[in-house]
């Protein structure tokens, strides 16, 4: 490890595979490390930081994303703001969505300066669930770039797999990685040496597995230079094949309009993470350190006013290929050509298929009604819910109740005393075709 540089280690592993249970041995277990945590989460309510034990380690949450996509900003942000800090941790650990492909985070190490300047990352652990792997290793790219990526393999879960299966599943894996560390585990009780500190991520093997690993993935998709005087323009653009358009419009430096320098895309990275400003038809944009997202709600081809305050060279970064939505840039004479433009095509994709349903709801739950919907729902659509977990007020109970499923396997235990806060039930399902509204209705039936 390079003397001054904060190691991060990368948890990974599919939905299910046991992240959140390795990372609280690692907080309770006594290695003398103090260790601050990041966590993105893939569902709607963010219940993974309530999952962790308490500890005095820092617990960051982004859960607006997935960490691999517009959350790369969101990452640099909190790892810049971790800084300011320093005095506090010794080790920060980053745990990915369980449909976060890691080589992007990692990626963040390297291809950001400032982050390649304060942080080593150390290696990526991969937590593979040995009873469900089957079920995705095959058909999901997800599933298998965490496999691939993963420095240290941690097969979690053996007591639920026979020997022979195990044997079968370890062989491939390492016909996947065979570089890789695989340790066999139950509840993910592994040695901490054999996680933090190994020393071990690979750049070279990085770049042989993704050749393309240290080209930066921005979360927009073209950005283009513009010659600007001051006064009002208008961007102009048709329907497009996707729902939503983003866009940020900063001034930069005159030298950069024929290429813009790597500094200014690192900066529009962080401005995609903060929270995006609504621009409606009547409203306006401006330039600066704003995200805007367009109301595209009204049909056909739609105007958004421009207002530059002063001449100079701008920037337009957008979220999708201005082709796609005929997108042009207008000014008092016409429609404005770009003094240069640049694609930044995704560098990778999700599975659209797999989404996630957020309940919120106060009341008390009937604990026998909770069990005969969960036991009807898991048997019935057990084999889309790849991921649950909740936190629930159970009627007569002064704890948390807390559940974590994986398929058509669930578990649950009594979690700490409500206390002072108040009781509400938060559950999250992610899975393939879930039905929002059936899950919904479900929950509120079981509700004492």
């Amino acid at each position: 490890m390079s003397e001054g540089k904060i190691p991060v280690t990368v948890l990974t592993g599919f939905l299910g595979s046991g992240k959140t249970t390795l990372l609280n041995r690692i907080l309770s277990e006594n290695h003398g490390k103090r260790i601050a945590v990041i966590e993105n989460e893939f569902g709607e309510i963010g219940i993974d930081q309530a999952l962790v034990i308490n500890a005095d380690e820092e617990i960051f949450e982004m859960n607006n994303g997935c960490i691999c996509c517009t959350v790369r900003g969101d990452l640099i942000r909190i790892l810049g703001n971790l800084m300011k800090r320093r005095d506090k941790f010794d080790h920060i650990l980053v745990e990915t969505t369980g449909m976060a492909d890691p080589g992007p985070v990692a990626q963040t190490f390297f291809v950001d300066d400032e982050m390649r300047d304060m942080f080593e990352l150390d290696g990526i652990v991969t937590m593979v669930d040995a009873k469900h792997v089957a079920l995705h290793i095959e058909d999901s790219d997800e599933c298998k770039e965490q496999i691939a990526f993963g420095d240290v393999i941690v097969l979690n879960k053996t007591d639920l797999a026979t020997p022979a299966e195990l044997d079968a599943l370890q062989s491939r894996i390492q016909s996947m990685n065979a570089l890789a560390k695989v340790h066999r585990a139950v509840d993910a009780a592994v040695p901490i040496e054999t996680v933090l500190d190994v020393g071990g991520f690979d750049l070279a093997r990085a770049l042989e597995k993704k050749p393309s690993f240290l080209e930066p993935e921005y979360p927009f998709e073209w950005a283009g230079t513009f010659a600007l005087e001051e006064g009002a323009y208008e961007i102009a653009l048709a329907d497009g094949p996707d729902p939503s358009m983003s866009l940020v419009v900063s001034p930069v430096a005159a030298e950069a309009a024929a290429e813009l320098p790597k500094a200014v895309l690192d900066d529009a990275v962080r401005v995609w993470s903060e929270p995006a400003t609504t621009c409606s038809l009547k409203g306006e944009l401006a330039p600066g350190a704003t995200r805007w997202e367009l109301d595209l709600e009204a049909k056909g081809r739609k105007t958004f006013a421009l207002r530059v305050p002063k001449a100079g060279t701008y920037a337009l970064f957008t979220e999708h290929l201005p082709e796609e939505f005929s997108l042009v840039v207008r000014g008092p004479k016409g429609e404005l050509a770009p003094v240069s433009a640049k694609d930044f095509a995704a560098g990778h994709t999700h599975d659209d298929t797999v989404s996630s349903v957020g309940i919120r709801h106060e009341g008390a739950v009937d604990e026998t009604k909770l069990n005969t919907w969960l036991s009807a729902l898991l048997r019935e659509r057990g084999t889309d819910i790849f991921r649950m977990k909740g936190i629930l007020n159970v009627k007569g109970q002064d704890h948390r109740y807390v559940f974590q499923g994986v398929h058509m396997l669930v578990d649950g235990r009594a979690d700490t005393p409500w206390g002072s806060k108040p009781r509400v039930n938060e559950l999250v399902f992610i899975g393939r075709k879930l039905d929002r509204e059936l899950l919904e209705r479900g929950f509120r039936a079981c509700l004492a």
